[in-house]
């Protein structure tokens, strides 16, 4: 698997007359262009994988309020959920 290699920059030189706004253009262009934000917007914003442990909370706690919904439903204190709603 290939690594992103963070020390790749993009890079822009001046050329005879060009005015300050141009080359602040041409470098945005460029950078957007290799792609190098948004690999480190991938890699500021990534998520760790749950631990086995923590799934079996969440799993247990989803079954549990499951259980709760049913209950209700069947003493009439609660709607059948349609998910979606009304069309």
């Amino acid at each position: 698997m290939l690594r992103w290699n963070p020390m790749i920059n993009a890079e822009v030189v001046k050329t005879g007359n060009e005015n300050n706004l141009n080359l602040i253009r041409r470098f945005t262009k460029k950078v957007q262009g290799s792609g190098v934000l948004s690999r480190v917007r991938n890699i500021r914003y990534a998520t760790r994988k749950l631990s086995p442990y923590v799934k079996q909370k969440k799993t247990l706690k989803v079954l549990k309020r499951r259980e709760e919904v049913a209950e209700l439903i069947k003493m009439g204190k609660m709607t059948e959920y349609v998910r979606g709603g009304k069309k």
